[in-house]
């Protein structure tokens, strides 16, 4: 962690012990059972140097804001981690890497490491964050789990890279798109019926022949058959709090935060 007094980090992990999911200017610490040895945390868009339409603490070099803008955000979320994230080149796919040897800007949409210090990091503005760890502090692991990739199978390969059974896992689903905004056809609900017909529950007739959809309940589903049951968070919604959040369904063009976990 970054020294010259706490940090915004620093003064949440400090409160977290017995209190709800506690809220920085920039940041959200999961609350969640990870043993001690586990460090996770997501980003919101308070703070930062970027400008409309990416104001706030954007942290996505690949959405059009200033390359400089970016790299400051960036250099300022560094200062309360151990490394610098291994940031992925995301492409809504299944690859899992270890992030401890990956080449910076793999092309995949989760990691893993069981080394202590290395940052494990995706980059979401709707999509979920999927953050995994198991009981003894042995391996964590994030998933970048939009519909696409969720129904595709992101968690499960992210949870074969990790090696564990899922009795010994536990999950934190961070900020995305709540079942009260997240619109989609009629193919993605068949993409995910088809594998579960219970996943129907997860959807909700909307309008115009369109389905709203809970991705944090495909989330649970998908958990619980991999033998994970200590799931936690799943309590915000990115398109309907634009104070705290990047949408790209609500805004088009915008910033993206992050969410990391590493071993400390």
């Amino acid at each position: 962690m970054g020294g010259g007094g706490p940090s915004f980090l620093k003064l949440a992990l400090m409160m977290r012990e017995g209190g709800p999911t506690i809220m920085t200017a920039s940041f959200i610490v999961p609350d969640w059972p990870a043993p001690a040895g586990v460090r996770a945390l997501s980003t919101t868009r308070r703070g930062g140097v970027s400008v409309p339409p990416w104001q706030g603490f954007n942290l996505g070099d690949h959405v059009g804001d200033d390359p400089l803008a970016v790299a400051a955000n960036r250099a300022a979320l560094r200062r309360d981690l151990p490394a610098e994230p291994v940031w992925l080149s995301q492409v809504h796919g299944t690859r899992c890497v270890d992030a401890a040897t990956a080449r910076p800007g793999a092309q995949a949409d989760a990691s893993f490491t069981r080394q202590r210090g290395v940052v494990c990091a995706v980059l979401t503005a709707d999509c979920l964050p999927v953050l995994l760890c198991d009981e003894k502090a042995t391996v964590v692991g994030i998933a970048h789990a939009g519909w696409r990739g969720l129904a595709a199978g992101v968690i499960e390969t992210t949870v074969a890279a990790m090696g564990e059974p899922g009795g010994r896992l536990m999950a934190w689903l961070g900020p995305a798109i709540g079942a009260q905004a997240f619109e989609v056809g009629g193919e993605v609900r068949e993409l995910f019926l088809a594998g579960d017909a219970a996943a129907a529950d997860a959807f909700a007739a909307g309008a115009g022949g369109k389905w709203m959809c809970d991705i944090y309940r495909l989330a649970r589903r998908r958990l619980h058959a991999l033998g994970i049951y200590r799931i936690a968070g799943a309590d915000f919604c990115t398109a309907n709090d634009p104070q705290r959040f990047f949408s790209y369904r609500r805004d088009g063009v915008t910033g993206r935060m992050a969410s990391l976990i590493w071993l400390g």
